[in-house]
């Protein structure tokens, strides 16, 4: 009986470190990405992406230039798109400023002009 002890131990030491193989199996290591600190990216945007946009669909329409908006880990592009004029406003484009440690967003609007 005692010599199945032993033997029990070991089978059993040797399931715990095949589960936690198995475990740690899934783990992955992933580089350093920019993050925000509240609504502020860790790193700069890139470039604009240059847009062709042809002949508005109804004429009078204006171009709303696409924008890079922080997803929380990386930068993602909006793509821009016609919109009905607004007699009295122009587009204020939505623009990236430094903040503090990071880079902050400033939405598009409609400014009074």
């Amino acid at each position: 009986m005692q010599a199945q002890a032993p033997a029990r131990r070991r089978a059993l030491l040797a399931g715990g470190l095949a589960a936690l193989a198995l475990a740690l199996g899934g783990c992955v290591v992933a580089p350093a990405q920019p993050y925000y600190y509240g609504d502020v990216a860790t790193a700069p945007p890139p470039a604009p992406l240059v847009e062709s946009y042809g002949a508005p669909p109804v004429v009078g329409s204006i171009w709303i230039n696409g924008y890079w908006r922080w997803g929380g880990a990386r930068y993602a592009w909006v793509p821009g798109y016609w919109h009905a004029p607004r007699p009295g406003y122009y587009w204020e484009p939505h623009r990236w400023a430094p903040a503090g440690p990071g880079w902050r967003m400033a939405p598009g609007y409609w400014r009074r002009g």
